[in-house]
């Protein structure tokens, strides 16, 4: 079966064409590679995964890059919530206007599925914890709401034939996260490889739900071999973790004798976050395997 990961480049999208090629898959990558860090495409070519360099708003890259395509994984988005906030327009025009045309061509080449990877923050500031997908929707930043609209795209073109099955990502950390778009665990640990202390916005009371990229690849695995058509699933741990708790692991880890550093809260964080993975167990057959401790271990060796 032959599958194309868009975003392929990316932190996410490499590391699922990755497992998915050693699980004997037909992989291919789209990328614009606008934002891919050496490491994933040097990674990407060690495992024989084929990149097309493309742009996923180009009508003609997308057609051609489906060619033969049973499964596409959508994974590629622009990802800053701070980005998003001063540059708008483009969060849209990449996260919503590129999903329409991924979407419409996969109905017109009758690719079989289609995997859009969304975000938890798609729910915004929690009612409730912890979150489970009925939750409603309310985003606070343009990336979120980005997300939501692609979600939103997808479904109709689910109402006009093509089969989708939507994940909504925790905060997913692992290997391959670089950059400008490193999230809060790469941040801690490249602070802390460099004898500093990880900084802390706010009380560092504020909990989140850190999933693997590898756990996160499994459940992609899992929604291509027996896809629940139609369903929107959260995959998470259902673990919550305060920013304190894991800045002194990684202290802990590192051996050194540091101590975290406490900045003014940003703006538009959200206070909590955990997810309720119930129905990625029952649809999915889904169940994380890499403990918060066992992660970050392997990114610190």
């Amino acid at each position: 079966m032959k599958i194309l990961v868009t975003g392929g480049a990316g932190f996410i999208g490499h590391n699922v064409a990755i497992v998915l090629k050693n699980h004997g898959f037909e992989v291919v990558v789209l990328d614009s590679l606008e934002r891919a860090s050496e490491q994933a495409i040097n990674r990407l070519k060690a495992a024989g995964v084929p990149i097309i360099k493309g742009n996923i708003l180009n009508d003609t890259a997308v057609r051609n890059a489906l060619v033969g395509v049973k499964v596409v994984v959508h994974a590629a988005a622009y990802i800053s919530v701070e980005e998003s906030l001063q540059k708008p327009a483009q969060y849209f025009r990449n996260n919503v206007a590129a999903t329409a045309n991924i979407a419409k061509n996969c109905l017109d080449k009758n690719v079989e599925l289609i995997i859009y990877v969304s975000s938890a923050a798609v729910y915004g500031e929690p009612k409730h914890l912890p979150i489970n997908e009925m939750h409603p929707t309310n985003p606070t930043s343009p990336y979120g709401l980005s997300k939501l609209m692609g979600e939103e795209v997808v479904k109709f073109y689910g109402g006009q034939g093509l089969n989708y099955v939507i994940l909504r990502l925790f905060n997913v950390y692992g290997l391959g996260q670089t950059g400008a778009y490193a999230g809060v665990i790469t941040n801690f640990i490249e602070n802390a490889k460099n004898g500093k202390p990880p900084i802390i916005y706010g009380d560092g009371q504020q909990t989140r739900d850190f999933i693997h990229v590898a756990d996160v690849a499994e459940s992609i695995k899992k929604a291509i071999e027996k896809p629940p058509t139609g369903q929107t699933i959260n995959i998470a741990t259902g673990k919550p973790t305060t920013i304190k708790e894991l800045a002194e692991l990684i202290i802990k880890l590192s051996r050194l004798n540091l101590k975290p550093i406490f900045a003014e809260p940003r703006p538009r964080d959200i206070k909590h976050s955990c997810a309720d993975i119930a129905l990625a167990k029952r649809l999915l057959g889904f169940e994380p395997k890499i403990t918060l401790e066992e992660g970050l271990k392997s990114l610190m060796e």
